[in-house]
């Protein structure tokens, strides 16, 4: 050594905090380059925050920048910034003591003097640097302070313990690292193995990243930006980049806060829904970023999972992480953001919803079931979610669709729920026997035809005070009905359910008179009050045994096949049985609980032949 170099020894508990950084700290090894280049950044800011100080700085017109060279003959990489640099003082100070953290004590001595400035610090825990002793054989740091008046300086490390500092009378202002690597991780030597972590972690980084003389951070972060400077191009060009997509977004939304967070995020709805292709589930692909840097790729909790199809960025400039910087330390912290960001994005759907329909049911049609998803499992945005739901009706013309919201505003006086239908398709629901009250009482009823819909309504169970009510278990009942000739009597009507009964046995539970068919000769209605028949049929399909389904069937006594066969009891009992025993398996069939409507034909052909027999 030189009389110039000084040996020192690391504090007294550097070894075992060194021996944690490198072995049990970081997650992957590669995080050492984000967290050399975010020091470097840090480097920079903070050399801009002093100039525009007006103070005196050495080399004034260096451009602020950072560069890596990577030689993989020699197996090392080297990080240089162009920064404020370090005096020796600093050196000692800064990597000579584990956990402490210069750009930390920068802004204490900021806000001590009341001052405010954009200093964009990343660094808050003092231990990034030494992450490049996870890889390193050797470091060199090579600096000079922008302080005219002070002298650069080298310090040497092997992470052993001990390390050396010389006075460098020739070194530039900023700092370079020069990093002789392992031989297990020489591959950090490769010139595409560092682009590819660069543009991971630090492709936003706003200083220029130079990689053996290319720049390779070239996409702006326009998430930063305000939305009046960003241009529609900028933005779909981002979410190509981002959302390794090559079609343009159905819509985004550019959104900052300042609580309980200040953050600023831009994500997007992606023109196809890749659950449709039946590919696989989809995985969350919003980023979380700590002042540009990447923190987790993929991040999970940002956004709850009903919303994993969005794609995009989300930012903070004060977020709690943890000490390796890779997760969030505060999960109620976490929480808090999940519910700002998932409330603002509700709140931009529903907006579309009103100021732009067409665009609203592009992502609508594309991702309903996820909003359908949310309501059955998100108590906190149920309220919001419901107001994006939209159904056929039995009011509106085909293929138009209304709100919940709506629906409410159309309903008649007297009205105090809202009702809905699960069936096939339009043409199944509007010849439904379910249907047939609501029509006779020009009640408005909510055509569903996805199985999950039923569920859906059942979770929300309400909206805005009014009851969500399948039409299958509605208490209505048609009044002042006109009187037909072959009305049944109520004493005929009531033989007539008495003796159906005894005929069907065990295959209903029981047999009434109904008041709520008017076209319809019978209907069934499941037993089970809690049940209708779309729910057992998506239950079914999701391979859970409900046991023999027991329903209750109703007969119209304003129907001629009803009091036709109540005459045919008394003289033809054996065809007016099979009569009974059709009704029973024709309400069935409407009310979809045939799986197989083959397993009829057999019964049709019999009652064939005995209509055919008896009218001889």
């Amino acid at each position: 050594m030189s009389q110039k170099t000084e040996k020192h020894e690391f504090q007294a508990e550097i070894q075992q905090l060194l021996d944690i950084v490198i072995h049990s700290l970081y997650t992957d090894k590669e995080i050492f380059i984000r967290e050399l280049i975010s020091n470097a950044s840090d480097a920079c800011e903070k050399l801009r925050f002093h100039q525009t100080s007006g103070k005196s700085i050495h080399e004034p017109d260096v451009e602020l920048k950072i560069s890596i060279a990577t030689d993989d003959n020699a197996n090392t990489i080297t990080i240089t910034d162009t920064g404020i640099g370090m005096t020796r003082d600093e050196l000692v100070e800064n990597l000579g003591t584990i956990a402490h953290s210069g750009s930390k004590a920068f802004l204490k001595q900021i806000a001590e003097g009341k001052e405010k400035p954009n200093a964009n610090l990343i660094g808050q825990f003092g231990v990034g640097f030494y992450s490049a002793f996870m890889v390193a054989e050797e470091v060199k740091v090579h600096t000079r302070s922008c302080d005219a008046d002070k002298p650069g300086h080298t310090w040497i490390s092997k992470g052993a313990g001990t390390y050396e500092i010389e006075e460098t009378p020739d070194c530039p202002r900023g700092t370079r690292i020069f990093i002789k690597l392992k031989e297990d991780d020489k591959d950090f030597a490769q010139k595409t193995r560092v682009e590819s972590i660069i543009k991971q972690y630090s492709n936003f980084v706003t200083f220029p990243i130079e990689l053996n003389g290319e720049v390779v951070n070239k996409v702006s972060a326009i998430w930063t930006r305000s939305k009046s400077e960003v241009k529609e191009e900028e933005y779909k060009e981002f979410y190509h980049y981002i959302g390794h997509d090559h079609e343009d977004p159905l819509t985004r939304l550019h959104f900052s806060a300042d609580a309980p967070l200040a953050i600023q995020s831009l994500v997007y709805v992606p023109a196809k829904n890749m659950e449709n292709l039946g590919i696989s589930r989809s995985e969350s692909e919003v980023h979380l970023y700590c002042r540009k840097v990447l923190i987790q790729s993929k991040a999970e909790g940002l956004f709850p999972e009903w919303l994993r199809f969005l794609k995009g960025v989300v930012d903070s400039e004060d977020l709690p992480l943890n000490i390796s910087r890779e997760t969030m330390q505060d999960s109620a912290l976490m929480q808090k953001l999940n519910k700002v960001l998932t409330t603002r994005f509700l709140k931009h759907l529903d907006e579309l919803s009103r100021k732009d329909s067409e665009s609203f049911y592009k992502i609508y049609d594309q991702y309903h079931k996820f909003l359908k998803e949310g309501v059955a499992t998100d108590f906190t945005h149920r309220d919001n979610l419901a107001k994006l739901l939209r159904f056929e009706s039995s009011t509106q013309d085909k293929d138009a669709r209304t709100s919940l919201k709506d629906y409410i505003e159309r309903m008649p006086e007297g009205q105090n729920e809202i009702y809905f239908l699960l069936a096939s398709g339009r043409d199944a629901a509007e010849q439904s026997p379910y249907l047939e009250v609501f029509k006779a009482k020009k009640y408005e009823v909510l055509f569903l035809y996805d199985p999950i819909d039923e569920v859906v309504m059942d979770h929300l169970g309400q909206f805005e005070e009014k009851s969500l009510t399948s039409a299958e278990k509605a208490d209505l009942k048609i009044e002042d009905e006109d009187k037909k000739t072959e009305q049944l009597s109520d004493e005929d009507a009531e033989a007539l359910a008495k003796w159906a009964k005894d005929k069907l046995g065990d295959k209903v539970e029981s047999v009434r008179i109904s008041t709520r068919l008017v076209n319809s000769p019978a209907v069934v209605l499941d037993s089970d009050k809690t049940m209708t028949a779309g729910m057992r049929r998506m239950m079914k399909s999701m391979n859970q045994d409900l046991g023999p389904v027991k329903v209750d069937m109703e007969l119209n006594p304003r129907h001629a096949i009803v009091s036709q066969l109540h005459a045919m009891k008394s003289s033809n009992e054996i065809l007016a049985t099979k009569v009974a025993e059709q009704l029973y398996d024709n309400a069935r069939l409407a009310a979809g609980m045939v799986e197989d409507p083959k397993t009829m034909v057999n019964q049709l052909n019999q009652l064939l032949e005995q209509v055919l027999t008896a009218s001889k």
